[in-house]
């Protein structure tokens, strides 16, 4: 096994085709674990520059699916993908934004404005023309928002057929999590959108989205390609061409749209705070128009299984994401000068090296478990969890998945005793997996920030809007830790500076796939498949019947 690893190893570094740089000093802790060490290892290979920030559809990234393949079989996992490998085919769209052709125009009272591309507006990818060209009325409708079992609507006192809706993103703040979590997701909104029979959307960048994600920030990858799933007709899933154009504003130009009959933005934006918001008809008309280059592109999951020894037909799947973002606009504060490689080393190759460390454990476990265990490095999580959408609505095993595992950058950049379980309170997986840290000697924390609703923006929720109970396990926070994720954040989330120079802790990653073991290990020897609790949310949403 660690002969065909090693040639494996070889002939990958081989297909880079190119010299490569010059090897950089790394520090070496010669009191490491043999785990901490192999998850290091697989930390340093996945974020090299070599595999060029590892994006969905790019070479960078089959060398990634590549190598964790060759990960699993040494392991003496067997493949599980289609025609016995180990992969998956993940048939998608490639979307990226033309920079001639697009605009939105505001006509209003005889005059006519025009917004800046870039500077003001940012067209949305079309999947589903090349070229689109609408004018119509427009209509302002809050948050479009929709829940009249919380007695909201956003849409009270207006139509929206045939126009353009104008809305912030999110959903009430006096919402629970979990349902501000599901009608704050595009899909939701496009949905209610297309019901109503909008032809167009313009999403107005609110004053605190610019405090936490700046305009120039989000102009400055405008290029950046974006993805959808390709269905077997060739066209995008969840692509919606009722909505024949969309377009995002900046919270600086978002007056030009919003400033009318003695409104203003600040006045709106109070409203929102204050969960005052009422819909209303914009005068005039906007003019949407956006060119978009669309190919079908390929990506691949990698998929391995360790068989059950009774209820082989039941899986337990352990997830995490493999893509990162790729080459993108240049950025000084990364391995060098205007560092162009989002290598992604927390996100998500130390996720990827975690899962990799359990499944080491679980492969070598004294007895067999009564259920199946799957390992699934997903493809286009970056690109909105496609790869983990893929495979929970086409498995690769016959059987039913009973429950998800998940691992998205852990951010372990200083020494805790605690994880955050993201999502424990939904599921019977609660007790089981407050039995493994008790064994394992962590302290599970409650999420520091419940309002960001994690728990619907990593790979999880796939499996969750499959029916699929999911828990995902998030570093902890004691002593240090919160202050340098914080940090983490603000300056090397989704940049460049998300490299092997992060002062990742090892030990506590090996502990942590220790940790995602053992909770695979009571999930597949329970005597009961895990369930929705009584009442849950996303249980009531999308829980299938049991078999």
């Amino acid at each position: 096994m660690r002969i065909a690893a090693s040639i494996s190893l070889a002939l990958l570094l081989a297909a880079c085709q190119r010299e490569a740089p010059p090897a950089a000093k790394e520090p070496y802790d010669a009191r490491a674990g043999a785990d901490a060490r192999r998850i290091e290892a697989d930390v340093r290979f996945l974020a090299d520059d070599l595999l060029e920030g590892r994006e969905a559809g790019t070479r960078g990234y089959d060398l990634a699916s590549l190598y964790v393949a060759q990960r699993f079989r040494a392991l003496g996992l067997a493949p599980a993908g289609e025609d016995g490998s180990y992969y998956q085919r993940v048939p998608m769209l490639r979307g990226v934004t033309l920079a001639e052709g697009n605009a939105l125009v505001i006509h209003r009272d005889g005059v006519s404005r025009t917004l800046a591309f870039r500077e003001q507006f940012l067209p949305a990818t079309n999947f589903n023309a090349a070229a689109a060209d609408i004018e119509a009325p427009a209509v302002f409708v809050g948050q479009g928002v929709y829940a009249p079992e919380l007695d909201h609507d956003d849409y009270a006192g207006v139509d929206v057929k045939g126009k353009i809706a104008v809305m912030f993103g999110g959903a009430p703040a006096r919402f629970d999590n979990d349902r501000r979590a599901f009608h704050s997701s595009g899909r939701t909104k496009a949905q209610e959108l297309v019901r109503r029979g909008a032809v167009g959307l313009i999403l107005v960048q609110t004053d605190e989205e610019q405090r936490r994600h700046p305009w120039a920030r989000i102009a400055g990858q405008w290029d950046r390609p974006a993805m959808r799933l390709r269905d077997a007709d060739g066209k995008g899933v969840d692509t919606w061409p009722q909505l024949r154009a969309m377009a995002q504003v900046s919270a600086a130009s978002a007056d030009a749209l919003l400033a009318t009959n003695g409104r203003t933005t600040p006045q709106l934006f109070k409203a929102l705070a204050d969960g005052q918001l009422r819909a209303f008809d914009l005068p005039g008309s906007v003019r949407l128009a956006a060119r978009t280059a669309i190919t079908p592109v390929e990506s691949r999951n990698v998929v391995a299984r360790l068989d059950g020894a009774g209820r082989q037909a039941e899986h337990v799947v352990f997830s995490a994401h493999l893509d990162h973002l790729g080459i993108g606009a240049p950025v000084d504060g990364g391995t060098q000068p205007q560092d162009r490689i989002y290598n992604g080393a927390l996100d998500n190759a130390l996720g990827i090296a975690v899962m990799l460390e359990a499944a080491n454990h679980l492969a070598h476990a004294p007895a067999p478990l009564q259920r199946s265990l799957l390992f699934v490095a997903v493809t286009a999580e970056e690109k909105g969890l496609l790869g983990a959408e893929w495979f929970a609505q086409h498995p690769t095993v016959r059987g039913s998945l009973v429950a998800n595992v998940n691992m998205d950058m852990p951010m372990l950049l200083a020494p805790t005793r605690d994880v955050v379980p993201i999502g424990l309170e939904h599921s019977t997986l609660q007790p089981l997996v407050q039995q493994a840290a008790k064994e394992i000697g962590v302290a599970l924390s409650p999420d520091p920030a419940p309002q960001e609703v994690v728990f619907v923006r990593s790979d999880q929720y796939a499996f969750v809007r499959a029916g699929v109970p999911a828990v995902y396990l998030d570093a902890g926070y004691s002593g240090d830790a919160r202050a340098l994720q914080d940090a983490f954040l603000r300056q090397h989330y989704h940049q460049p500076s998300d490299d092997a120079t992060q002062p990742i802790q090892y030990a506590d990653a090996a502990r942590l796939a220790q940790l995602n073991a053992r909770i695979g290990q009571l999930i597949a020897d329970a005597p009961q498949r895990p369930a929705w609790n009584a009442g849950d949310f996303f249980g009531e949403k999308f829980a299938k019947p049991s078999p």
